[in-house]
C-alpha cells in the first residue's frame, strides 16, 4: 500500500505521543491495517511471522521472513527492516527487540497462535489491543488519505453510473453473473482488487448482506447493488437500488422514505455532531414514515484501509466528528420476503460542510431489461 506523499514520520510522532499518553512500551503489529497505515507494508497472511515492533522510546523495526523482504518498501527514516532466515526464530528476533518493556499492545487481528507465543517469550509483559493506540488516529484522515479515498470513491461511481443508465444487464441473469461483472468493471475503473459485490434481488435484497446466488432477477423488481473495492490501499464502497420494472407504491414510497433519510443524515454529518446525531437523523426520517423496525443496521461506518473502521455511526457512540472522520451513510429499510433499499455514500467530515465522496445519482431508477 502507498499513498504518494503519505506524511509517514508524522504519522510514527502522532504514534508515539498517544503511546506515551496511554503507557504503552511498544507497539507490535503484524496482521490487519495498522501494519500498512503505518509502514505502507501490508503483510500476507503467512503462518511466518511479520511484525513490527515500534518502542515508544526508540526506533521502529520491521521483522519479516526473507522471502517477503524484496516486497517492502524501504523507508530508513521511519523504521529499520529485519529479515530473518528459515533457520532463525523470529519470535525470539522479536522479543530481543521489546528487551525489558513490559507494557505492550498488539495487532487485534494478530493469529491466537501468534500472541500466545510471544505470551510465552514475554511472560512479564501485559497486552493491549493495537487499536487502543491507532484506531482513533487513523479514524482522523491526513489529504493524502482523503485522497486516496477520493479517488477509490471516483472509480466505484463510474461503475455504479453503468449501472443506473442500464448498461450493466439484469434481467434474465443470474445474482452472482451481475455480481462478476460488477467486480469486473471495478477493476476496469482503477480498483487493484474486489472486496465485495452484493447484488440482492427481489425478495434477496431484504438481506442486507446478501451472497449473491443462482436467483434469476426478473423484470419489475428492486436489485440492491452495494460494493466497493481498494485502489492505492484505500477502500470505495457504495450502495444503489435499482428496479427493472415500474415499482409499486409501496416500492416508491419506501424509496423516497431512505432517499430523504439518507439525505438527512449526510446534511447532519458537521463537525462537532456526535456520531449518533448523525445516526437519529436518518432513523428519526425511517421511523416517522412507519418503518423503523426494519432499519435494522447502524447508519454507517468507517472506512479507509478497512472497509469497516471508526467511527462507527450509531446510537451510543457519542463521539465528535472532527475533520478527516470517513465514513459511510447507508439507511435501509428491509420488508422480509418482499424487497429492500438501501443507498449509500462516503462522506468526510470537512471544516466547509460535510463532503460526500460519491456523486452517482440518488433518484429512483428503473434500468428495464
Amino acid at each position: 500500500m502507498s499513498v504518494p506523499g503519505s506524511p509517514r514520520l508524522e504519522r510514527f510522532a502522532r504514534l508515539r505521543h498517544r503511546m506515551a499518553d496511554l503507557g504503552v512500551d511498544v507497539l507490535l503489529l503484524s496482521l490487519g491495517a495498522d501494519l500498512p497505515w503505518l509502514t505502507g507494508y501490508e503483510a500476507m497472511p503467512l503462518e511466518r511471522l511479520t511484525m513490527a515492533v515500534v518502542p515508544a522510546d526508540d526506533e521502529a523495526t520491521l521483522v519479516v521472513p526473507l522471502l517477503e523482504a524484496s516486497r517492502v518498501e524501504e523507508d530508513p527514516a521511519a523504521f529499520s527492516l529485519r529479515a530473518w532466515s528459515e533457520h532463525e526464530d523470529p519470535f525470539a528476533i522479536v522479543s530481543s527487540l521489546v528487551g525489558a518493556r513490559s507494557r505492550l499492545a498488539i495487532s487485534d487481528r494478530a493469529w491466537a497462535a501468534v500472541v500466545l507465543r510471544l505470551q510465552s517469550a514475554l511472560p512479564g509483559a501485559t497486552w493491549k489491543a493495537s487499536s487502543v493506540v491507532t484506531s482513533e488516529l487513523r479514524a482522523r484522515k491526513d489529504a493524502a488519505e482523503i485522497e486516496a479515498l477520493a479517488a477509490a470513491s471516483h472509480a466505484a461511481d463510474v461503475v455504479a453510473g453503468q449501472l443506473l443508465r442500464g448498461e450493466i444487464p439484469l434481467v434474465g441473469r443470474t445474482e452472482h453473473e451481475v455480481s462478476a461483472d460488477i467486480s469486473r468493471r471495478l477493476i476496469d475503473a482503477g480498483h487493484q482488487r474486489v472486496n465485495f459485490a452484493i447484488v440482492g434481488s427481489g425478495p434477496n435484497g431484504a438481506s442486507p448482506h446478501h451472497e449473491p446466488g443462482a436467483r434469476r432477477i426478473e423484470a419489475g423488481e428492486s436489485v440492491v447493488c452495494d460494493f466497493g473495492g481498494t485502489l492505492h490501499g484505500y477502500c470505495s464502497d457504495i450502495t444503489r437500488t435499482v428496479w427493472t420494472g415500474t415499482p409499486s407504491s409501496i416500492e416508491a414510497e419506501v424509496y423516497e422514505v431512505v432517499r430523504v433519510a439518507q439525505q438527512s443524515a449526510v446534511e447532519a454529518a458537521a463537525l462537532g455532531v456526535s456520531c449518533e446525531e448523525v445516526d437519529r437523523a436518518a432513523r428519526s426520517v425511517i421511523a416517522d414514515a412507519g418503518f423503523g423496525e426494519y432499519f435494522i443496521h447502524r447508519t454507517g461506518h468507517g472506512i479507509g484501509i478497512e472497509e469497516h473502521e471508526d467511527p462507527y455511526i450509531i446510537e451510543g457512540n457519542t463521539n465528535l466528528l472532527e475533520a478527516g472522520h470517513a465514513f459511510s451513510v447507508e439507511p435501509g429499510v428491509y420488508l422480509p420476503g418482499r424487497f429492500g433499499v438501501r443507498i449509500e455514500d462516503i462522506v468526510v467530515a470537512d471544516g466547509g460542510g460535510p463532503r460526500a465522496l460519491n456523486q452517482a445519482d440518488h433518484s429512483l431508477v428503473v434500468v428495464g431489461s
